[in-house]
């Protein structure tokens, strides 16, 4: 089953991490490099990406696979 991964703050700059889990899956300097490895695991994965912004709360969500809310139109 596929897991959603977060883009999350890490002592090491960011890290990419999917639910559930308790290690990051990879850590990176900068938050846009941890987002375009996330970006690609979820791409593979059809998952969902979460940003999270350096209080931890989530500021962008991105869906790359099964959307429970297409746009409309």
């Amino acid at each position: 089953m596929p897991k959603n991964q977060h883009v999350v703050p890490h002592a090491d700059g960011w890290a990419v991490k999917g639910d559930g889990n308790s290690k990051a899956t990879s850590v990176h300097s900068t938050q846009k490099e941890a987002i375009d490895a996330a970006k690609e695991i979820a791409k593979n994965q059809k998952s969902e990406l979460l940003i999270h912004g350096q209080n931890g709360q989530i500021r962008e969500k991105n869906s790359y696979g099964n959307d429970p809310y297409p746009p409309k139109g």
